[in-house]
């Protein structure tokens, strides 16, 4: 089952990266090299083969050019906002691998009307393409708004948290009071 995940994911990774000549160019010069993604439990290991597309590798022996490590929980906010998987992503290794790869990978872009417009038809693809992308806007805005609801009744209906007006004043006053105890300190100290 994961295994077949995982031939998928590669699948559409490498569609995307086919649709775009410029990002199988720009691997294409790291063709051999070896990476290792973890993202949580998971560990997939790839290689970069001569046709700058990446394909899956059991060689767990070899130490890999390049390891990107995301944390789980940054995945459904990715969908959201894909800067802020980027921002998660933690490369190591080699600087040029993880360069190219790190550019790729944030400049690469899906274009699903292209792709259902070759099964379907041109019209009847931009119309689901702007469905998709109204659906998609709801979908951000629902999240939103059920996190502002949470935020807004942990802080003001069951004061399970402190708001930032609250924590700006409470830190405001524990500044005043060191500031005071430093001064009556002086005071002590010329007594």
């Amino acid at each position: 089952m994961i295994d077949s995940v995982k031939k998928l994911g590669i699948r559409g990774l490498n569609h995307l990266v086919r649709s775009e000549s410029w990002a199988q160019q720009r691997l294409l010069r790291h063709a051999g090299a070896q990476l290792r993604v973890e993202v949580g439990p998971f560990t997939i290991r790839l290689a970069i083969d001569s046709h700058g597309l990446f394909q899956l590798t059991s060689d767990s022996a070899s130490q890999p050019d390049v390891t990107l490590t995301c944390p789980p929980e940054v995945l459904p906010l990715a969908l959201m906002d894909n800067s802020k998987l980027f921002a998660a992503v933690k490369l190591g290794g080699s600087v040029d691998v993880a360069e190219s790869l790190g550019f790729v990978f944030r400049n690469l872009r899906w274009d699903a009307e292209g792709d259902l417009a070759g099964v379907i038809g041109d019209i009847p693809a931009h119309r689901l393409a702007i469905i998709g992308q109204a659906l998609a806007r709801s979908l951000r805005s629902g999240v939103h708004n059920v996190v502002e609801n949470a935020r807004e009744y942990a802080v003001d209906e069951a004061a399970m948290l402190i708001g930032p007006g609250e924590f700006a004043s409470f830190a405001e006053s524990v500044n005043r009071l060191r500031d005071d105890v430093a001064r009556l300190e002086k005071r002590l100290a010329r007594l």
